[in-house]
């Protein structure tokens, strides 16, 4: 019996929790693929997420009345952007040389004329970047030009060496 009641009171009490909210939630995604004449077809995913939140209060919640009407409450929308371009090179220049930035799932590919496989870039939890190369392992983080900005340190001098990829225009 003790159970029962128990159980009841749980039900209540997450079908109360429940409604104090409205929610909508919405999500287009778009995809669209491109030839860029290597052969193969690359795709470019666009995920837009709409969620509209809103509170729900009484007008008159401490009355007697059965049935109680609901007082306007703002709605908060939150909408989030996403674009996937997997395998669409963006381009940077460093010391006279135009290399490429491939994008992956993981983060990016980076190519040059000379090497196909350069350097990879893979995102951490933080927000930077890990880039690793065969020489050495540096952090980067792109500013607000776009640029992709790398710090190596130096177990020899003890300093921070700075490098910038300068975005190209394509």
């Amino acid at each position: 019996m003790k159970r029962i009641a128990l159980m009841i009171l749980f039900g209540l009490s997450v079908s109360l929790y429940a409604q104090n909210k409205n929610v909508v939630d919405e999500t287009t995604t778009t995809k669209v693929t491109v030839n860029d004449g290597t052969g193969k077809p690359k795709t470019i995913t666009k995920v837009e997420k709409t969620e509209a939140n809103q509170d729900i209060e009484l007008q008159d919640a401490n009355s007697n009345k059965l049935n109680k009407d609901i007082k306007p409450t703002p709605v908060k929308v939150t909408k989030t952007t996403v674009i996937e371009t997997d395998g669409i090179p963006k381009y940077y220049g460093m010391n006279g040389k135009k290399y490429s930035f491939i994008a992956q799932k993981t983060g990016y590919k980076v190519s040059s004329s000379d090497d196909k496989d350069y350097a990879i870039i893979r995102k951490t939890p933080s927000g930077k970047y890990i880039y690793v190369t065969k020489e050495a392992t540096s952090v980067g983080d792109f500013d607000d030009e776009g640029n992709f900005v790398i710090e190596t340190y130096n177990d020899k001098s003890g300093n921070v060496m700075v490098e910038t990829y300068k975005k190209l225009d394509d």
